[in-house]
């Protein structure tokens, strides 16, 4: 099961690396590259949607994680962002969140309802005790011990690197599984692996650090929140502005027609057609 796979790769403290992943189509494309992980981003959706992750609703990500869980097999970390509520509301987020085959949650002490404006980083943190008993109430409502609660402070831009160790340990007495934290400095980086004493989780882009600089950090997970969309959009949007300006498409329709007979495949489409040719296209030839 991919919940007890997980938790048994960050116990290795091989990193275990985590692209953003908004469909199933993107969750069977990592799986069959070989990543273990997935990460639904509340901000990647947000955009995704036009809106801000602040104006998502907790439905939105439950059926964005059960559309992705019912398709793949990759363990999904999932953005429970700040529980969408106190913590009466983080256990339910948390109840809907375990309930579509996710592998964790993610939660954050910034307050609630989240504000727009942490895009731009003004952020602002509820204190340490209300966000303690968030987790506790996490904690209480999951059903299954493989379901991982990693705790997210964003302590270190918002106060202090020293408030966000001492958040750490907090959240991880009240039974969050990781502790996530984005250090400002090489130094901080190093400490936080004993100073916190738990299991950290990064949330960075993959690109700011070598695969064995990662390796070498000793933080077992390692969250990239943004490449894949930003990628993605970037080429979509280059794809279409140059048709439109040059009166060309400017792609390479032979690699166009093979990717598109990759991405088939990457959906599945194999498995309905062999059911289709064992039912209603019986003799379909092609």
């Amino acid at each position: 099961m991919a919940r007890r796979r997980l938790r048994e790769l960050l116990e290795t403290r091989a990193p275990v690396f985590a692209p953003v992943c908004l469909d199933p189509l993107t969750a069977r494309t990592l799986e069959a590259q070989g990543y273990d992980a997935a990460y639904l981003s509340g901000g990647a959706l947000g955009f995704q949607l036009a809106v801000s992750e602040a104006l998502l609703t907790v439905t939105e990500m439950a059926e964005t994680a059960r559309r992705i869980t019912a398709r793949s097999g990759i363990a999904l970390i999932v953005d429970g962002g700040v529980g969408f509520g106190d913590a009466v509301h983080t256990s339910r987020t948390v109840a809907e969140i375990e309930a579509t085959g996710a592998a964790a949650i993610e939660l954050e002490d910034q307050v609630a309802p989240k504000r727009a404006h942490h895009h731009k980083g003004v952020e602002h943190l509820v204190s340490l005790e209300e966000m303690v008993g968030k987790l506790e109430a996490a904690v209480a409502t999951r059903r299954d011990p493989d379901f991982l609660i990693v705790a997210r402070t964003g302590a270190v831009r918002n106060e202090s690197y020293e408030a966000a160790v001492e958040r750490g340990r907090a959240y991880r007495a009240a039974g969050a599984d990781l502790v996530m934290l984005r250090p400002d400095t090489a130094e901080q980086w190093q400490d936080a692996v004993t100073a916190i004493d738990a299991p950290l989780a990064a949330m960075a882009s993959f690109g700011s650090r070598t695969r064995a600089e990662w390796n070498a950090l000793g933080w077992p997970l390692v969250i990239d929140p943004f490449t894949g969309q930003v990628a993605g959009w970037l080429a979509a949007r280059e794809a279409s502005r140059h048709f439109l300006d040059e009166g060309v498409s400017g792609e390479d329709e032979g690699a166009i027609a093979a990717g598109y007979e990759a991405i088939k495949q990457a959906a599945g489409m194999d498995d309905w057609y062999d059911i289709e040719e064992r039912t209603t296209e019986k003799g379909a030839t092609v």
